[in-house]
C-alpha cells in the first residue's frame, strides 16, 4: 500500500512501461486487418489455430530456450511454483505437441497468433511485449525438406496479402556454417560464433572481429569465416562456389545437399524468381535451429532489418519426449513490423471505428433509429446509433472525425415517406432511398 503522505504523480500513472505498444482507435483497427490477413493467409495453406498458455512452468520453458534467452526471459515464483513467461510460440509448440502427441494427426501444421514476452531493453522496434504471429509443420519421425519450400512460399504470399510482396528471403542452412566451424575445430564454441554472426548487420566489421576474436579466435581463421559469410552471387553460383571449397566435412555437404534441394523444391511453388537468395550471414540466433534457417526483409526498408524469420528444428521435442518430432517454421513479429511501417508512414490510417454507418435522429423518439440499426446489423453492416442530443453539425462532425463513410438521417419526413436519408460522407451526395436499397447501398 502506498504510504498517504507520499505524493502521487498523476501523469506518470498513465504513461505506459517502455517496451509496450497501445495503439490510438485507426492504429488498432488497422493492426486487427493485419492480424486478421496473416491469418486468413495461414488458413489459406490449411494450418490450423492453436493457442498456448502465456505462463509456463520455467523447467519446461528453459529446457531448450538456455543461454542468451534465458536473461531475457520473465520469471517469477507464485507459492511453491516456479513460472515464466512465454518467449516465443515455438517452444511452447513442442512442449505442446508432446504432451498430446498421441491425440494428433502428423504432419501437424498450426499457426499461432499471440503475445511473447521478452525482458529487453526497449528502443525502437524492440518491445517487451509482442505479437508474433507463427506457423509450423511438426512431422513424426520424419518431416520432408519440401515442407521447407512450402515455408517460403507461404512467407511470400503472407507478405503479398499484406500490400508488401517486395520482399527478399534470404535463406541458408545452419548445417553449412556447423560443418564450416567442425573443419576448423571450432565445434566447442560455435553456438558463442552462430550469436556472433546473427548481428552482423548490427554491428561493425571491425566490432566483429573484435568479438569473434574474443572467443580466442586466430586470426586467420576470423578472416576464413569472414570471407565465407560474404561469398555472394546468385543461388546457383553460391551453391557452386560452396562445393568448390572441397571440405570434406559431412555435415557440411549435408547442408549444401539440403539447402540446393530445399532451393529446388521451392521452383514449384508460386514465388518469384528473385525473391529467395542465399546468405550464409544467416544464422539465426536461437540454439535450436539445425538446418535450413530463413530471414525476410522489406526491400524498400532495409532498415527495418527482419521481419520474419525462422527455419528447421529437428530435435527441439526432444526436451519433453522420446519421440522424434522434427518441425518447420516461421514467425512474423507483427508489433515490430507494425510499429516500424507506421512510424515510417509506410501504411495509411483509415477510418478510427468499424462502424460503416452512423444513423442520426431528428426526432425525439429513436425508436425508428433503433429499428433501422437491428435491421442494417442483421445484414452485417457494422451501424452505430448516435444518442446524444446535440445539434445536428455536432453529428456530422463525429462521423467526419471518425471517417464514418455513410450517414443515415432519420426525420419527420422520412417516417412519413418510409424512406430513409442516406448521406455518402466522402462524395457530400445524398438521396433518400427505402430499405432495400439503403441496404443494398451499403452491402456494394
Amino acid at each position: 500500500m502506498l504510504s498517504e503522505n507520499k505524493k502521487i504523480n498523476k501523469d506518470n500513472l498513465t504513461k505506459v512501461l517502455p517496451g509496450f505498444m497501445e495503439l490510438l482507435p485507426a492504429e488498432q483497427i488497422l493492426f486487427e486487418d493485419f492480424k486478421t490477413k496473416i491469418k486468413s493467409s495461414y488458413e489459406n495453406f490449411g494450418f490450423i489455430p492453436l493457442d498456448t498458455t502465456v505462463i509456463e512452468k520455467s523447467e519446461a520453458l528453459l529446457a531448450k530456450a538456455g543461454g542468451e534467452t534465458e536473461k531475457q526471459i520473465y520469471r517469477f515464483n507464485k507459492g511453491d511454483n516456479d513460472l515464466s513467461l512465454r518467449f516465443d510460440l515455438t517452444v511452447p509448440l513442442a512442449r505442446y505437441v508432446a504432451e498430446h502427441f498421441n491425440e494428433l494427426d502428423f504432419p501437424f501444421r498450426r499457426y499461432a497468433i499471440g503475445k511473447v514476452y521478452r525482458a529487453e531493453k526497449p528502443q525502437r522496434g524492440r518491445f517487451r511485449e509482442l505479437y508474433q504471429c507463427d506457423i509450423d509443420i511438426i512431422g513424426k519421425d520424419s518431416l520432408s525438406l519440401v515442407n521447407d519450400a512450402e515455408i517460403l512460399s507461404i512467407i511470400y504470399s503472407t507478405f503479398e496479402f499484406l500490400s508488401l510482396k517486395d520482399i527478399t528471403i534470404r535463406i541458408n542452412n545452419r548445417k553449412i556454417l556447423n560443418g564450416f566451424f567442425e573443419e576448423y575445430n571450432l565445434s566447442k564454441i560455435s553456438v558463442d560464433i552462430l550469436r556472433i554472426i546473427d548481428k552482423i548487420e548490427k554491428i561493425t566489421k571491425e566490432e566483429f572481429v573484435k568479438e569473434l576474436e574474443s572467443l580466442k579466435i586466430k586470426k586467420d581463421i576470423v578472416n576464413k569465416i569472414l570471407d565465407f559469410i560474404k561469398i555472394k552471387g546468385d543461388n546457383d553460383s553460391i551453391i557452386k562456389n560452396l562445393k568448390s571449397l572441397k571440405i570434406k566435412n559431412e555435415t557440411f555437404l549435408l547442408g549444401i545437399d539440403e539447402l540446393s534441394k530445399v532451393l529446388d523444391y521451392s521452383k514449384s511453388f508460386n514465388i518469384p524468381k528473385n525473391v529467395v537468395g542465399v546468405d550464409l550471414s544467416i544464422a539465426r540466433g536461437l540454439d535450436y535451429y539445425t538446418g535450413t534457417v530463413y530471414e525476410t526483409k522489406l526491400n524498400k526498408y532495409p532498415q527495418f532489418g527482419s521481419v520474419c524469420s525462422g527455419g528447421r528444428y529437428d530435435d527441439l521435442a526432444g526436451c519433453y519426449t522420446s519421440q522424434k518430432l522434427p518441425g518447420v517454421g516461421a514467425s512474423i513479429g507483427l508489433t515490430r513490423l507494425f510499429d516500424q511501417l507506421l512510424n515510417n508512414n509506410a501504411i495509411e490510417l483509415k477510418q478510427a471505428t468499424t462502424s460503416k454507418v452512423v444513423i442520426v435522429s431528428m426526432v425525439d423518439d429513436i425508436s425508428h433509429s433503433l429499428e433501422l440499426a437491428s435491421k442494417l446489423r442483421e445484414n452485417n453492416i457494422n451501424t452505430e446509433v448516435y444518442l446524444e442530443d446535440v445539434k445536428f453539425k455536432k453529428k456530422l462532425e463525429y462521423a467526419n472525425k471518425l471517417k464514418i463513410p455513410y450517414i443515415v438521417i432519420i426525420g419527420e419526413d422520412e417516417i412519413n415517406e418510409k424512406v430513409f436519408a442516406l448521406k455518402n460522407m466522402n462524395t457530400g451526395v445524398q438521396k433518400k432511398l427505402n430499405l432495400k436499397d439503403l441496404i443494398k447501398t451499403l452491402k456494394d
